[in-house]
């Protein structure tokens, strides 16, 4: 069995408040601290079938350009998802089943490029937008009892492991690959970044935040009862402790990396960029109504965020 990285953003940033700041308050932490973003999905090769978690930004979704206002930033793209997947030597034909983690549109953008596969969701989240029209959804209700310290599961194939994990998004799950002696725990953005982890702290983006803080208290007590490599969609942490086999150790952190990021201004196209789903703002689309006329109050039809969370493309 292989596990891989699926690359498709790079050089990205989530601010301190951003990623620490769901408890206690974004004003509680510092806004110059900057901690590295990327965005990355997981492919596992069994030998038998290819199964995908997660599924991207949809095909031409438009850079976002920095400042330092922006409480986050997807990040420089390398390359499309599809054009990611196919740069690893894989064919859309070839993927039998999707393990999607959560509905936001950087995990579940490209799930119409797969008509074949079996798109496994928690049955919480079928209703969502994101998912609607789509022929090969298999709702999951965790049938299969208890993982470890998890109450719900369902097991997938043999050594692949579908995980209730209800918070970021009320049918947010996460997906455990046990390989090796190892745990892989590829999730549904938890945290946005390892430091989170760490610290013990939620980021400002959850639907529920009691549930959201039981999730990640079952997650760190995983981690210090298993060796687990811990793999994040949004830090290029997620693909550097899979590529280094990199076992999680709650009382040693791995020292931060700041990110570096040039905030030279550029010329923006009109539109804007969610900076937690990906959705894009067009004001073709909304009839001609620019993004900064829009109301004070107005939230991202997708995710449910507000303003602040959104970036000039």
């Amino acid at each position: 069995m292989e596990i891989k990285a699926v690359k498709f953003r790079k050089d990205g940033f989530y601010s301190q408040p951003f990623a620490f700041g769901g408890e206690e308050g974004p004003d509680k932490f510092d806004s110059n601290i900057r901690y590295r973003g990327s965005l990355q999905n997981y492919l596992i090769d069994t030998g038998d079938e290819v199964i995908l978690v997660d599924t991207g930004l949809p095909a031409a979704t438009p850079e976002e350009a920095p400042n330092e206002k922006n409480l986050a930033y997807l990040g420089k793209s390398i390359c499309s998802y599809m054009d990611a997947l196919k740069a690893l030597g894989y064919k859309p034909e070839q993927v039998t089943r999707i393990l999607l983690t959560h509905k936001h549109l950087d995990h579940s953008g490209e799930l119409k490029s797969f008509p074949n596969a079996k798109i496994y969701v928690n049955a919480d989240e079928t209703s969502a937008d994101e998912l609607q029209g789509l022929g090969n959804l298999l709702p999951v209700s965790f049938t299969d009892g208890a993982y470890y310290n998890f109450p719900d599961s369902q097991k997938i194939v043999d050594g692949v492991f579908f995980i209730k994990a209800k918070g970021h998004t009320n049918g947010n799950s996460i997906v455990i690959v046990e390989k090796e002696g190892l745990f892989y725990m590829i999730h549904g953005d938890i945290t946005y970044v390892d430091e989170a982890l760490y610290e013990n702290k939620l980021s400002i983006v959850y639907d529920d935040l009691p549930a959201a803080r039981e999730t990640l208290d079952r997650v760190r007590e995983f981690v210090r009862n298993h060796p687990t490599v811990y793999m994040g969609t949004h830090t290029p942490q997620g693909y550097e402790n899979l590529e280094a086999k990199r076992v999680i150790d709650l009382d040693n952190p791995v020292e931060t990396k700041f990110a570096e990021i040039d905030f030279s201004e550029q010329e923006g196209s009109g539109k804007y960029i969610c900076s937690v789903c990906g959705y894009v703002y067009d004001p073709a689309e909304n009839n001609g109504v620019a993004f900064e006329d829009l109301p004070d109050d107005w939230k991202c039809p997708k995710c449910k965020q507000g303003k602040d969370k959104f970036n000039k493309a």
